[in-house]
């Protein structure tokens, strides 16, 4: 049965950025801005919610003990460590109150880059074949062929991806190897850049009635920066690439695509709400996992997300619902 609640009390959790001083440029890329946590604060409210506004801090431990919480709209960062994404739907379900989106383990094992890819390609998801570093001084697996594009292990946003993060010599590898142990002080994922076109996949829903949302190919100018998403490229992405929403395919590749993307929400038990980027290859067309967002951003107008539900003739409010429409559902709480 049911639990019908009235006067739903949201819990919003996230992390805000401070503009404070930093050791790299990008170091805040995947928090937010109050206006953001605003629009989403505002979507809730529009639908009747009371809007409970939680920072994801140490104090949010304390807070938690002084309100009465029906369920979490999670959209929290974490502070540090490659398990940040995990700490507040760890806390919450240790207390037993219900959230939106993925549990803990989901989102540990997402947001460690080549943890994803050991587990999707047990399961004959193909993926870029990659080699971690954790100290710039191992030798290259002979398996592994350039160009190889240079990223941090445990980093979402582009976080650490430079407009030269394309290696194409054991030289600059190491170079960029080294650069991202030094700023970032973490590992370093270097796969097989896949030449040909790339393709974002929103999916919302759980179990048997989980929807594939139209899917969305980005276009990037190579004449002003890369052919890949750098942080650059990600700052500034209304100039310097283009959307097609839906992407132009035949029904054979739309086909493909959506069963690839759909299998690997599955394989990592995702919950209400992801999105998965992957290329097809120019060699062999076929579809490569490059990585999984179990927490996806959901900045109205600019994060992918939100750019594929708006192609859709909806509106950001409504997506703001949808999520928290499918975790209470889920939670076999009344829907508002």
């Amino acid at each position: 049965m049911k639990n019908s609640i009235k006067n739903l009390n949201v819990a919003l959790t996230y992390n805000l950025k401070k503009n404070e001083a930093i050791n790299n440029f990008d170091d805040e890329a995947e928090l937010d801005d109050i206006e953001t946590v605003t629009s989403i604060k505002n979507a809730l409210e529009k639908y009747g919610c009371n809007v409970i506004l939680l920072e994801a801090t140490g104090e949010i431990i304390k807070k938690i003990q002084d309100e009465k919480i029906d369920i979490v709209f999670n959209f929290a960062e974490g502070l540090k460590g490659r398990g940040r994404e995990a700490q507040i739907p760890a806390l919450f379900n240790m207390l037993g109150i219900p959230f939106t989106g993925s549990d803990e383990t989901t989102l540990g094992v997402g947001l460690d880059k080549a943890l994803s890819k050991r587990v999707v390609a047990s399961e004959g998801i193909k993926t870029p074949k990659f080699q971690l570093f954790f100290n710039g001084k191992e030798k290259i697996k002979r398996n592994l062929n350039f160009p190889l594009i240079v990223k941090p292990n445990a980093q979402g946003s582009s976080k650490g991806i430079i407009d030269k993060s394309i290696a194409k010599s054991q030289e600059e590898l190491y170079d960029l190897v080294n650069r991202i142990i030094n700023n970032y002080k973490e590992p370093v994922l270097a796969e097989e850049y896949i030449e040909g076109r790339e393709f974002t996949v929103g999916l919302l829903g759980n179990e048997e009635e989980i929807e594939v949302l139209p899917i969305m190919e980005i276009r990037f100018d190579k004449s002003k920066d890369t052919g890949f998403y750098s942080y650059n490229v990600k700052k500034d992405s209304e100039t310097k690439t283009s959307f097609t929403c839906p992407a132009n395919l035949t029904k054979k590749e739309e086909k493909n695509i959506k069963n690839f993307a759909l299998k690997i929400y599955k394989i990592l038990e995702c919950k209400d709400v992801a999105r998965i980027d992957l290329r097809i290859s120019n060699k062999d067309n076929n579809p490569y996992f490059i990585e999984i967002n179990p927490l996806p951003g959901l900045i109205d107008g600019f994060s992918d997300l939100t750019l594929i539900w708006k192609s859709m003739g909806n509106n950001y409010e409504d997506l703001i619902k949808r999520i928290l429409n499918e975790a209470l559902k889920r939670n076999n709480m009344d829907t508002i």
